[in-house]
């Protein structure tokens, strides 16, 4: 009984040193990556915690992470403002004073806001499925550089939204403490979204 319990303290012993030794290759990775990005510090905590398996070891990999974790982030933002002001579209267009939603006032550059997010969340959707599509697989070939603008291309179109949103939220129709929630949410999807833009600039030859 005493041999068999050592025998399984080696085993555990064993699994954790091999879990150990690969979680620093992929960190590694991750931090040398993020350094070409606006934000390293938020760029390294959003992929730390991506739940994809196995993790990202290449930059197409990396990239394609990183829209995914920014289109998550962009579909709870975009949630999170609904929520926050009562609903989203003629909900909120109808919302009134004294009534416990936000002020109509508001309305206007608030739906502006989710419509924008909402567009993000589908330019980003868009960026990650092209970047795992098997025209990305040959890198260098015409196919390649077409996918890999597609992906540019979106993704910028989605950075476009969340600061189109952002721009929005300075009217003077939107009451400081609704302003100062969801640009604290938006100025986060912008960041990771700003940091997928970086990765995915680095996908291609000589990267």
């Amino acid at each position: 009984m005493a041999r068999l319990g050592l025998l399984l303290l080696a085993a555990a012993a064993a699994a954790f040193l091999a879990v150990a030794a690969a979680s620093p290759v992929a960190s590694d990775f991750i931090r040398r990556s993020c350094r070409a990005t606006q934000y390293p510090s938020v760029c390294e905590q959003s992929l730390a915690s991506y739940g994809g398996s196995p993790p990202p070891r290449s930059p197409r990999e990396l990239a394609r992470a990183a829209l995914s974790v920014s289109a998550d982030r962009a579909r709870a933002a975009s949630a999170y403002v609904g929520r926050l002001c009562g609903g989203s579209g003629a909900g909120a267009k109808g919302a009134k004073k004294g009534s416990g939603s936000r002020p109509a006032a508001a309305a206007g550059p608030v739906r502006d806001c989710l419509e924008n997010l909402a567009d993000s969340v589908g330019h980003l959707r868009d960026a990650a499925q092209e970047m795992g599509g098997a025209g990305m697989s040959r890198s260098g070939t015409p196919a390649f550089k077409w996918h890999l603008s597609n992906v540019q291309t979106w993704c910028s179109a989605a950075l476009t939204d969340e600061n189109t949103c952002l721009d929005g939220l300075s009217s003077r129709g939107v009451d400081a403490a609704t302003r100062a929630a969801i640009r604290g949410k938006v100025v986060e999807v912008a960041q990771v979204t700003s940091n997928a833009l970086a990765l995915v600039n680095k996908v291609g030859p000589g990267y």
